[in-house]
């Protein structure tokens, strides 16, 4: 009898090909705020942060203190931009339909940008309200508590648990919640160097697309 997994799917970069829009929005939000040169290679060593992570991490990189009252900018601007041009990662929807077993979200985001990305792009359907967000734990990426909030909440054990990751910070988390991790480089921000930072943050296997993913699955003895 097959081993019953349960599926955790990071949403940005994994699900969802946000992060260069997510990565255009600070910009432009940095540069309204008189704050020009955060650029899309300083907003690449943040993926995988929430929010306010990524806003103490830009402060270490650039010096630049971002307004505490504007934070809602962000997240406004990230919102135009999806809703005009985000796009599921290619391949998921086939891939989800023919996922067999438990499935949920754990991502960085809020509950609120999960919800959007995933409805902009036909997802909501796979996953109902297995929606977790980093929002809901003490500590972000990469400390294990979104994955194993994730676990708790599906009655799943860590050990059970496979994890589809794109940033090396959720890689690690995965890995300190003693589940398998697989590093997704399938994302439009995808770099030369994507897997193998991947690869040494402890991801079990390097996946570039999803058929790649479900082939590590059946190794595994999951149906995908």
């Amino acid at each position: 009898m097959a081993r019953s997994r349960l599926m955790i799917f990071d949403c940005d970069g994994v699900l969802v090909d946000s992060e260069p829009l997510a990565a255009k929005a600070y910009e432009r939000v940095y540069e309204r705020h008189g704050m020009p040169g955060v650029h899309g290679g300083i907003i690449a060593q943040c993926i995988g942060m929430k929010q306010s992570d990524i806003i103490v991490k830009i402060k270490e990189l650039t010096g630049h203190q971002f307004p505490p009252a504007a934070a809602g900018d962000i997240w406004a601007e990230t919102k135009l931009l999806f809703s005009e041009e985000l796009k599921p990662t290619p391949g998921i929807a086939p891939f989800l339909s023919g996922l067999a077993g438990d499935r949920c979200v754990a991502s960085s985001s809020s509950v609120e940008r999960i919800n959007h990305s995933l409805s902009v792009t036909g997802l909501s359907r796979f996953f109902g309200e297995a929606i977790f967000s980093s929002s809901m734990v003490r500590n972000g990426k990469p400390a294990p508590d979104i994955f194993l909030h994730a676990a708790e909440k599906m009655g799943a054990q860590p050990a059970d648990c496979i994890v589809v990751e794109d940033s090396p910070f959720g890689v690690q988390g995965a890995v300190a919640a003693g589940m398998i991790a697989i590093g997704y480089t399938g994302g439009g921000h995808t770099y030369p160097e994507h897997g193998a930072r991947l690869k040494a943050a402890g991801a079990d296997f390097i996946c570039a697309d999803w058929h790649e993913v479900g082939r590590q699955l059946a190794g595994l003895g999951v149906p995908a």
